[in-house]
């Protein structure tokens, strides 16, 4: 009886693609933020489907097993059945962590020498592409798929809409940064975004060339129609992002200046625990998980909206 209990147990966890509040498996997105395994899609033209693609701790290697926790796309499930002219959202969660660059052996976001290669970001685009045209050829319409990330998700987002404008129908970005926390580490609050990012190429001149030679990609299409969120006490690439107002197409919306939204206080809820998002290590970072972030539906609803004319 404990041996089926137990197998019972395991099925259960297998299933929903997530064990104690870490979430393993690619997926759709429930409304009580678990994991649905099948591709299955019912009346695929009437359906908007935002891939959400997470962050990574590593630059370029690959992470075994690890993909997102369901604090973090509690936000995303608050979009799921939401219609749009009739059509209803379905978000899927996506992992590609498994994934490794050609430069993988080096050690997180230190490395001096220029990259040579395919980055781990450009493989899960090709990922993502991958994705996208299996959802088309089940029926749904390219421009009623929306890419979708947060960190180096979101950047792959910038990424992916500038180098393959015509593949979805837009993209969603959340916090875009993947070289660590540049904006804290550099004193870019005290010494300004230049002397911070000069700092950073002398440290580390092929991090800094590899992440200049992405942003310098996106801003070569003229038009990237990207909701892209950041905030100004984001660790990571918070003060260093004003470089997405140069991006023609990117409609960039900069949360508040503290750790409230609309008045409220931001809080990230897991299973069995809530926390603030203020007294959380990565704030800053984390301010679009917090569940006071959903005063921003209206407006990612409006963004879709747009997208589908």
């Amino acid at each position: 009886m404990k041996k089926l209990l137990l197998i019972l147990i395991f099925l259960a966890i297998s299933n929903t693609g997530y064990a104690n509040g870490k979430i393993l498996k690619s997926g759709f997105i429930t409304k009580s933020a678990s994991v649905n395994e099948s591709m299955i899609i019912e009346d695929p033209k009437n359906k908007i489907i935002i891939i959400y693609n997470h962050g990574q701790n590593k630059n370029d290697k690959a992470i075994k097993n690890e993909c997102i926790w369901v604090s973090q796309i509690r936000n995303q499930a608050s979009l799921v059945d939401l219609e749009i002219n009739g059509k209803k959202i379905m978000v899927y969660n996506f992992c590609t962590n498994d994934l490794a660059g050609d430069m993988s052996p080096k050690k997180y976001w230190k490395f001096k020498e220029p990259y040579e290669g395919i980055h781990k970001l450009d493989k899960r685009i090709e990922k993502n592409l991958e994705l996208v045209d299996k959802f088309v050829k089940i029926g749904v319409p390219r421009k009623q798929i929306i890419v979708s990330g947060h960190s180096c998700g979101g950047l792959l987002t910038l990424m992916l809409l500038a180098a393959h404008p015509k593949k979805v129908g837009g993209g969603i970005s959340y916090m875009q940064a993947c070289y660590g926390k540049l904006s804290s580490k550099y004193k870019a609050k005290k010494v300004g975004s230049e002397e911070a990012l000069a700092k950073f190429a002398k440290k580390y001149p092929g991090g800094a060339e590899l992440r200049q030679r992405q942003i310098d990609n996106i801003k070569k299409l003229n038009n990237i129609p990207v909701l892209a969120f950041t905030h100004p006490k984001d660790k990571y690439e918070g003060l260093l992002s004003d470089w997405l107002e140069e991006v023609p197409g990117v409609k960039r919306i900069v949360i508040s200046e503290d750790f409230k939204i609309n008045g409220k206080n931001c809080v990230m809820k897991g299973n069995d625990w809530e926390e603030k998002v203020s007294e959380r290590k990565n704030a800053g970072h984390e301010m679009s998980q917090g569940l006071c972030f959903q005063y921003y539906n209206p407006e990612i609803l409006e963004y879709i909206a747009s997208r589908l004319k």
